[in-house]
Order: structure tokens, then sequence, then C-alpha cells
């Protein structure tokens, strides 16, 4: 076996405090595995602006309790020379249901409280906005969550949010991670959570924490449920709406639950079967509502009540997905899945349409965004409503760092999301929220319930007034030996699509926009391998090209009138037909290498 695989394997074994991977890395050793032990030794789990994921396991490869450690002597180390006062202001940590989270959460306050770090770590499993929420809470210089949020059961990930209670954004990431290099041979050391606690350094955030946060949330103006409650306040009425909810073998079910009871809804059944924390994830495939069939179990609730809204947080409960009762002529009863931009794009008008503390007029001088791949529908709505809009790079870290530069008095920040099923209401938590999303859709329901509307018109009357605005999304497989589809595409840009002629392209790996008359324009949006191509016929298609295999990621979204006597059904199948054929000519006109 590699003498340097072999030093690299026992230098491990001898620093991994976790005798199940140590035991199992020693029999790959003793049986002379070495294609098992050079793929866990292949380098480390990359630490970028989502932190770290992956496979838990033994080795530098996997998420494990040595790694976590090592990450977190890393980020110490970043954070002492980077942010003001840092060890003073400690850092909060939280972890979600998975079966390693709570370890890897005292492992990580073990590191911290050894460097001189003041520690707040929840007493329980917490969701993820609650954490993001602590970090302006107690102006801590950084949080920390341990959760792979929605990805299968053997993974788990570190995520890290900088002081401003946002994610970390390059160019913190590269800094972070060289630090976390530097320490990858050092012997960690460890203070023990007793000592911390008797010290007074560490802190155990108990349920007064968790009720600070339920409360912040219900007593958000932009939500105003606490206040709305009290008042009785005619146009809304919770009592009305019957969801049901689950939490998806997460951690969100008793703040979801708390939190809707406390304004007022009281039709709420949860899924007793997800209910629970379990990091096996035993009813789904995959614990991610997007996912098929993931969502049977809460539709299945929703019908056996009759229930007006089937509602999911995914596990760490910062992304909510919601399915809507639609009843047909004959008296049945069907539920359909909103889709990310459809949640968007109606939490969006209700906000707007209801920020009467903003100005004297509906949503005047409020800022609102999405991202780029997202449907361009909010722009429009927020420009009609006298707000201010705008688009990001995909990702939350984006969302929520460009808002906390564009916000003013005058224009303060109201709502963002992205198609992938995150928003976030307000500046409460500057990150996405299931659990304020999910109240913000009860809100709306309630209020639509009460004037006898539905979902689906306010969808309808949005449209009417705006345009059907269809969006989808294709991964596109080329053959192995395609040549870099990227710089295909800008080497010979298309000038028509289909039958549509192209008007602009925008170039964000450079910055640049094309007109069709050749004419430039700049882009302000950090560079990224993305092609936006614009049509004369309003459609868009998004190409984000794959560096590693031959494969692009296209985001389309075409847009039709819907007439006023047009039922959404009807609309919905012309929109669809316009895409399906949209689809058709767009990967018809890719270079064939």
């Amino acid at each position: 076996m590699n003498s340097h695989l072999t030093r690299q394997v026992n230098q491990w074994i001898a620093n991994d405090p976790d005798s199940q991977t140590r035991e199992y890395l020693q029999a790959l050793l003793t049986s002379n595995n070495e294609a098992e032990l050079a793929s866990l030794f292949a380098g480390r789990l990359d630490f970028g602006t989502a932190g770290i994921r992956g496979v838990v396991g033994a080795g530098p490869m996997r998420m494990n309790r040595l790694l976590v450690r090592q990450t977190t002597a890393g980020l110490g180390q970043y954070l002492a020379a980077q942010v003001s006062d840092a060890k003073r202001r400690g850092v909060i940590i939280g972890y979600d249901g998975r079966n390693d989270s709570k370890q890897f959460a005292q492992d990580t306050a073990a590191v911290l409280l050894a460097m001189g770090y003041q520690v707040k770590l929840t007493y329980q499993v917490a969701p993820t906005p609650l954490v993001a929420f602590g970090v302006k809470h107690f102006n801590c210089a950084a949080g920390i969550v341990v959760t792979a949020s929605h990805n299968p059961p053997q993974y788990n990930g570190y995520k890290v949010y900088w002081d401003n209670g946002a994610q970390i954004i390059t160019p913190h990431d590269t800094g972070i991670a060289a630090c976390i290099q530097s320490k990858s041979t050092d012997i960690i050391k460890l203070m023990p959570l007793n000592d911390g606690l008797a010290s007074g350094q560490l802190q155990r955030l108990e349920q007064d924490y968790y009720d600070i946060y339920q409360q912040a949330v219900l007593n958000a103006p932009e939500l105003n449920a606490s206040e709305l409650k009290s008042s009785g306040h005619a146009s809304l009425r919770p009592e009305l709406v019957s969801m049901s909810y689950t939490a998806m073998h997460g951690v969100g079910a008793p703040m979801a639950e708390a939190i809707l009871a406390q304004a007022g809804f009281t039709q709420v059944y949860s899924v007793a079967a997800q209910r629970l924390p379990d990091g096996n994830f035993p009813t789904v495939a995959f614990p991610n509502p997007e996912e098929p069939g993931a969502m049977d179990l809460v539709i299945a609730e929703a019908k056996a009540h009759q229930a007006l809204l089937a509602c999911a947080n995914d596990p760490d409960a910062d992304r909510f997905a919601v399915a809507v009762r639609k009843d047909n002529d004959g008296g049945e009863s069907d539920y359909q899945m909103l889709s990310g931009d459809q949640v968007g794009i109606l939490l969006g008008h209700y906000l707007l349409t209801h920020a009467k503390h903003l100005s004297q007029k509906d949503g005047e001088g409020a800022l609102v965004g999405n991202t780029i791949v997202s449907s361009s529908l909010l722009a429009k709505i927020a420009d009609s409503m006298g707000a201010t809009s705008f688009t990001t790079l995909t990702g939350f870290k984006w969302l929520m760092n460009v808002a906390q530069q564009r916000q003013t008095q005058k224009q303060p920040f109201l709502f963002a999301y992205e198609e992938a099923l995150g928003y976030t209401v307000g500046s409460t938590v500057w990150d996405k929220d299931g659990l304020s999303a999910q109240l913000a859709f009860a809100q709306l329901t309630a209020e639509l319930t009460r004037q006898g509307q539905t979902i689906w018109d306010r969808l309808s009357e949005i449209y009417r007034q705006f345009g059907l605005h269809f969006n989808a999304q294709i991964s596109i497989k080329l053959e192995p030996n395609t040549p870099n589809i990227g710089e295909g595409l800008r080497a010979k840009p298309p000038l028509k699509i289909g039958d549509a002629s192209v008007i602009s392209i925008d170039d964000i790996k450079v910055g640049i926009r094309t007109l069709a008359d050749g004419s430039q324009q700049t882009i302000d949006l950090p560079s990224s391998d993305v092609l936006i191509y614009r049509l004369d016929n309003a459609s868009r298609v998004i190409v984000r090209p794959s560096g590693t295999e031959p494969k692009i990621k296209c985001y389309y979204e075409v847009i039709t009138a819907m007439g006023s006597d047009e039922s959404l059904e009807k609309a919905n199948i012309r929109a669809k037909a316009q895409m399906d054929s949209f689809i058709q000519a767009h990967q018809a006109s890719l270079p064939k290498g």
C-alpha cells in the first residue's frame, strides 16, 4: 500500500474521537483495501458559501467528528481575525434531528469554548431559521447549524452565518477554507461542555429563547399576526382555514404548530407518522417536498379532513411547500402542488398589498427580490405598486446580502424568494424561513376565504393582470465528447430560438448584456457561468453549463395572456403547450459539437 496514504490514515486514526470510524479505517488498513482508503482520503470535503455537506463516514472526504472539529478550529481562527470582538460576541450553534447532528454540535461547541469563544448552544433540536435569527438577536460573531436540510438520510452538513445574520459569501468561504486546511494536522483542543456551563462561557438556549423567536415572527410588522388576532380583524378569519401539516421527520412541528395556534389557526392537522424528528426518514425515500411522493402523507391527511391546504416544511424547516385543494365541478376535490414561483408570487402580491406600515400607499417604497432563475412576475407586480425589485444569482446568500446592502429607511426590505421553495418575510430572519412563510400563506388563505375566494382565484386575478408566467427547468445531458457548451454558445450566439428572435443575451461570466443591434450594457452581478436569452415574444431561457460534465441546466419562462373569462386550467394547458414547444426548439438550437 502507498506509504504516504498509510501515514495519512494512521494520523487520522490517531486524532479521530469516534471509535466507530477509527475501527472502520483500521479494518481497511488491515485488509489492505487501498482503493477505498484512497477514495476516503482523496482530499477533503470542500468548504463553500453553504458550508460543508456530505455523506457521514470516515476520513476527510466524509462528514464526521474529526472533520467537524477541524472545520470549527479553522472557522474560529478566521472569525478572530475578521470580526471585531468575535470571541466576546460569541457564536450561536443549533442542530437538526439527523442521527449525528447533536454530537457534531457538541464537538463544535467544545472547540470554540477552548478557543475562548462565548457559545450559545440550543438545548434541543432547532429549526434553522431560529439559529439565523439568533445571530442578530444576540449580536453574535457568527452562527452555525449542523444540518443537511432535505438531503437523503446518509448526509449531514455544517452551515455558517456571518455576523450580519446572512449566509457567508465570497471571500469568506475561501478564507475559512484556508484556515481549515491549516488546522488539518493540528491536535484540536477541547473544553468539556460542563466546564463551559460552570464558568458561564457556555449558555444553553432553553425554551424561553424558542419563545422569543416565535413572538418575533408573530409580531413582525409584515405579518402583524398578534395584533390581527387580538383586534378580531374583519378581513382575516384564521379559524375558517383548515390545513394539514408535515415536518417530514424534521424539527419544524412544535414551532409551526405553536405559531399557527397563536395566530388563531385552530384547524391544523399534523401527520403523526412524520411529526417527530427521525434521522432515518422512514416514510420518505427523499425528505424533500419537491420530490415525487414526499407530499403523499400530508395530502392524504388533508383529504381526510377536507382541508384547504396541505403544508410541509423540509426537515430543518427553512423551506415551505404547499398543495392547495381544488374543487371540481362534480363535487370531487383533489390537491395540486404550487410551484415555488407560484407561492413566491402569491406571497409577494399579498405582502405588497398589505404593506401599509411602509407608506400611505400599498407597497410603495418596499424592497423585494428574487433570483435570476425565478419568475420575472414579481418585478412586474412590485413595479405596479411603486415598490423596488432586485434580482441576484441563485441562493439565499445572495438575496439576503444584497437586500441588506440595498435597503434604506425609506426603502425597507419586505420579501424575497427563490424558486426552490425558499422565502423570507421581512427582516426578522436574514435567510429563508419556512415557518414565517407558512404563516404568511395561511394569512393570505384566511383573507381569501373570508372574501369567498380561493388561492386559485387570486392566481387567476394576478395572471389576468400581468400575464400567465409559466416556468420550467430541465437538465440536458449531452454526448460525452461534446465540447464546452458554454464556450460554444458564446462563440456562436443564437439569433433565433424556434420562431422567436433573440433580443438580448446576458453573459453573467463577463457582466455584459448584448442587444440585438450589437450595443452592450454592463450587468451588476458577480461573475458566474450563466447565459440569459430574452426573446421578442417575452420568453426567456437561462443556461447554466456544468464545468465538470457534459450537461447544462436550463430555466425557461413563457408568458401568455389570460382571457377575462378563461379558466386557469385552460390557460395552463395552453401555456404548457407553448413551453413544450419552446424547450424543444431550444434544445434543437444547441451546438452539436
